[in-house]
């Protein structure tokens, strides 16, 4: 029995051109969906045409034409979908309503994989406001594939390298400080970061395992899980000294969500609960959820160590 066909559903976003280079790369048929929309967004249309010269098939299809949708789903065997769920760049969660739709009308998909890739909004119904409407949107698509008996697997990818690794988890920089750096509260709580691409290349292994199948699969890699205080110390320890520190209280923090505009709110909402609570690793993993370095062990994840040797 060959692999499945898969089709990426925002193939040129941040997460989205990754993995369809990881399910190129581990050999599955991969289609993308050319959306309509995409007008003269020259950047997004050579990246497609560079897919398509390595294997990948573009399927045309918009969010405003429901059987243009349909028409492509059933085409493959597998659903991912990969839109954006930050507030900053473009926030789309809700437009998988239509696709979740449009899988169920097609009647054929295997698998669907909804755009989560982050903290595991099941576990947030606490969540702060306005943060937590991000959490209440992936559970309103949740519910609808659940409601319509879509099988699925959702991926808890924890905190992308890019955007709290290489800044050492620093608000407002993409890039790590070389004199100071702010610690959430003692700096020990253990949060988990992963190279964006490892994030792709497990989520491309469910594809076809039906060990994660109607399952969360939580990525863990156990030396990335860290405090804030031991990712601070790899930096230093690669640049050869010490950042003076200074510790940011809980209440402190929270306070900072004054004045802030709606994106800002619900970032600095999300790192509350990441720094301070450790939503990330304070549960363990239940019945309905796998690990993916265990059943994985072949993954060769990128170390955060490695990982900030690019800033130098």
């Amino acid at each position: 029995m060959g692999k499945s066909s898969v089709l990426v559903v925002g193939g040129t976003g941040y997460m989205g051109r990754r993995i369809v280079r990881a399910c190129l790369a581990q050999g599955y048929p991969t289609y993308i969906l050319q959306r309509r929309e995409i007008g003269l967004d020259i950047e997004k249309l050579q990246m497609l045409l560079s897919f398509k010269e390595q294997g990948a098939r573009l399927v045309e299809g918009s969010f405003s034409d429901h059987q243009s949708l349909v028409n492509a789903v059933k085409l493959v065997d597998v659903v991912i979908c990969t839109m954006s769920g930050v507030h900053f760049r473009s926030h789309n969660i809700l437009q998988q309503l239509k696709l979740v739709e449009a899988i169920k009308e097609a009647g054929n998909i295997k698998r669907f994989l909804p755009s989560e890739f982050g903290i595991d909004p099941s576990l947030m119904g606490d969540a702060l406001e306005p943060g937590r409407v991000t959490f209440d949107e992936k559970m309103e698509v949740r519910k609808a594939i659940e409601a319509a008996n879509i099988p699925f697997t959702y991926v808890s990818a924890n905190c992308f390298a890019g955007y709290f690794g290489g800044n050492l988890a620093q608000m407002g920089t993409l890039v790590p400080p070389r004199d100071k750096v702010a610690i959430y509260g003692d700096g020990n709580v253990k949060v988990i970061i992963l190279d964006e691409d490892d994030i792709a290349t497990y989520t491309a292994k469910t594809i076809d395992d039906p060990r994660t199948l109607n399952k969360t699969l939580y990525l863990r890699p156990p030396e990335n899980i860290l405090t804030h205080m031991q990712l601070v110390e790899k930096w230093e320890k690669l640049i050869g000294r010490t950042l003076e520190r200074y510790s940011i209280r809980a209440e402190s923090f929270l306070a900072s969500l004054e004045g802030l505009d709606f994106a800002e709110q619900v970032g600095v909402g999300h790192f509350y609960h990441i720094f301070y609570e450790g939503c990330l690793t304070n549960f363990e993993i239940g019945e309905d959820g796998e690990e993916a370095s265990e059943l994985y062990p072949d993954v060769q994840y990128t170390r955060m160590d490695s990982y900030l040797k690019r800033y130098l």
